[in-house]
């Protein structure tokens, strides 16, 4: 009820546990609090929140037109519904190093498990977009090392994102994740890999745990959790599915409304009222009310 039980801190102990465990993780993106829960409730192990969301959700094109205050507000509120990790993708990490260094300990105090920090030039664009810019090896760098540098807890979890294969191939996202790794990321986020080969050669750079994004019309086909986990990708997140499901199921509801002056034909997909319910542990609440609020009030004298 209102906040998971479970401390941000011991949320950052259990990723790591899951990262070390051996076992590939499945992270689904919650695209709004209650999202969050519904991936807890259905057993998966974390959740992920896309950048790429928190702009659209606000009508917004995924270009680094969100802020950090914006990202950390949102991340939080959806990382307070769950007892599973959380972590966020934090763009290029909102300006210089000492920007990114602010963004590390404002992602922190938001309760997130880790985030994200991309080697793009900002403004910056969907990974899986064409005509990315990357930046330069020093400037990559430099930012992951005020991440970790910044960080408070050591659980809290630094991962870097290059994008470098788009831009310079295969061999030189092998550098760059090396590189990275040494300047302190603690995972790494190789973007739009084009086969499970690619995977793997990133596999064969670096020690640390390495995430793949199965991410619908884009770049990587979307490889099953076996397949990815037989070339020893650590994580895999899918940020957009659960918002492309929902703003699906709201088009064709409102279609069905304007078409037939009613939602009747819509409404055996939609989530019943005793399931929403449940979902935001109506019951809790009100036993919670009943058991504090139990005086009479008193009548007119």
């Amino acid at each position: 009820m209102l906040y998971s039980a479970v401390t941000p801190e011991q949320k950052r102990i259990r990723f790591r546990e899951l990262l070390a465990s051996g076992t590939i993780q499945q992270f689904p993106g919650a695209f709004n609090p209650l999202s969050a829960r519904l991936i807890e409730e259905k057993g998966f192990a974390g959740v992920y929140i896309s950048g790429a969301v928190l702009a659209n959700d606000l009508g917004l094109p995924d270009i680094g037109l969100t802020t950090l205050t914006e990202v950390a507000t949102r991340a939080g509120q959806i990382a307070r519904m769950t007892d599973l990790p959380a972590i966020v993708d934090a763009d290029t990490g909102f300006g210089e190093p000492m920007n990114v260094a602010r963004t590390v300990q404002e992602i922190e105090n938001a309760g997130l498990a880790g985030l994200h920090i991309e080697d793009q030039f900002n403004p910056k664009r969907c990974g899986h977009l064409d005509g990315k810019n990357v930046v330069d090896l020093e400037t990559a760098t430099k930012r992951i090392r005020a991440a970790a540098d910044a960080r408070r807890d050591p659980n809290f979890l630094i991962m870097a994102r290059t994008d470098i294969r788009a831009t310079d191939g295969l061999a030189a996202a092998q550098d760059r994740a090396k590189a990275l790794v040494e300047a302190g990321a603690d995972a790494v986020f190789p973007e739009a890999m084009a086969s499970l080969e690619e995977f793997q050669a990133i596999r064969d750079a670096v020690d640390v745990p390495i995430l793949a994004n199965m991410t619908e019309f884009g770049k990587s086909a979307l490889f099953t959790v076996g397949q990815l986990a037989e070339v020893g990708v650590n994580m895999v997140i899918y940020p957009v599915t659960l918002l492309r499901s929902a703003m699906g199921a709201a088009e064709r509801t409102l279609d069905s409304i304007k078409a037939e002056g009613t939602q009747e034909a819509q409404v055996g997909s939609m989530l019943t009222r005793a399931r929403l319910y449940e979902l935001v542990d109506y019951e809790a609440y009100n036993r919670f009310d009943t058991g504090v609020f139990n005086f009479q009030v008193p009548g007119k004298h």
